[in-house]
Parts: C-alpha cells; structure tokens; sequence
C-alpha cells in the first residue's frame, strides 16, 4: 500500500510542476459529502439481512499540499436491518439492526494540470478503523472496532466551467473556490481476527467537493 501511494506521487509531481508555472490558483483545503451504496463482504450476509447493499453516507476535510496532493481525515455511516431465524427450524427469532461506522485517514493524489481542466481523475487510500454494533432484538448488542485499509479512485466534474457567474459568487460570498460533483469506487477490508470475518465491503458513492 505505501509502495504504491509512494509510485502514484512521484508519477504526479511534473504536473505539480506545470500547475505552477501556469499560475494556477492555490486552495488550502477541500471538503467533501458523499453518499451511496455499500455491499458488506460478509459472506453469510444474504441470510439475514433484507439487501444485498445498504446506504452509505460520508464526510471529509483534507488540506491540500498542492492541487494534486492533499492528506485528510473522514468519517461515516451505515446500517442493515435484517431478521434472525433459529438455526435447525427456521422459525423467526427477532429483528436485527447492524451499524458501521468508518473512520479514515487518507492521502489522495489527482489528475490536475490547469484551472481550465473540467474533468479530474484521482486514486487514494489509507488506513481505517471500522466502529461496528449489531442490535439483536431481546439480546445484548454486540459492538467493537477493527482496523484495516482502504482504497478508492474516481472522476471529478468542475462546475466552475459550466456556470462561471455562480462560480464568482461562491468565491465572493464563502470563499469556496472550485467546486466539483464526483463519483467514486472505494474497497475497504477490515478483518475481525477473533472469527476471521472481513467487515469491510465495496462502496459506490455520488458527491459534492469544495475547495477554499
């Protein structure tokens, strides 16, 4: 993991590079809110709970060391609800509401080489500590923390070029000087030693990025 996060900035530098010999605005942080679908690894997941994916909500704040480098923190949510059977007889046993919560702390290394770019590749990744709860209904909750890794890449839209007149107005009136929409595929792998059991999964996740 570190080998290849250390591969993808050398492989972005020269187009640090030409960012600053063309001028080009400097932000100092980027904040982002996303939300989408999350499919848990769990393999017995399908048997007890109703979907194959479940929503997913995220939030995050990075400082950006360049416009093609930037180190952040992240935090997010999501919950299955499913039902319980006994094991030999299948008989219904009880609802069941399971709960993550991630918390990430990420590098992320774009695709930038002028303001005028109005579609941004990027890869990241990092590490992740998983928060999980399981309520089992008339049983105890089961909850802990794991720690693992997480990786993700996706395309960034401005939508400074679109709509210039609004662009303006969110510089003068917030200070947010580039906005984008994205979308994004993210792997996270997070192992529960005690029963070998990875709790991480694949999200697929729609957002909004500012830049200030």
């Amino acid at each position: 993991m570190k080998k290849t996060i250390a591969l993808l900035v050398l492989l972005i530098l020269p187009s640090a590079v030409m960012a600053e010999d063309s001028g080009m605005g400097r932000s100092n942080w980027s904040m982002e809110i996303k939300g989408g679908t999350f499919t848990p690894a769990l393999e017995n997941w399908s048997q007890y709970y109703d979907r194959k994916s479940i929503p997913q909500l995220e939030a995050s704040l990075a400082y950006l060391f360049a416009p093609q480098f930037e180190a952040g923190l992240g935090s997010g949510w999501m919950r299955g609800k499913g039902h319980l059977y006994a094991p030999q007889h299948g008989i219904f046993t009880g609802n069941v509401v399971y709960d993550l919560y991630p918390v990430n702390a990420f590098v992320l290394v774009r695709g930038v080489t002028s303001d005028e770019q109005w579609l941004i590749p990027y890869i990241g990744g990092g590490w992740t500590r998983m928060y999980y709860k399981e309520k089992v209904e008339d049983q105890a909750d089961v909850s802990g923390h794991v720690d693992g890794y997480h990786i993700r890449g996706g395309l960034q839209l401005s939508l400074d070029i679109f709509d210039p007149r609004a662009a303006n107005t969110m510089l003068l009136d917030y200070g947010v000087e580039h906005t984008f929409i994205f979308f994004e595929a993210e792997y996270t792998r997070v192992v529960v030693s005690s029963i070998s059991d990875d709790i991480g999964g694949k999200s697929y996740l729609w957002g909004l990025r500012m830049e200030f």
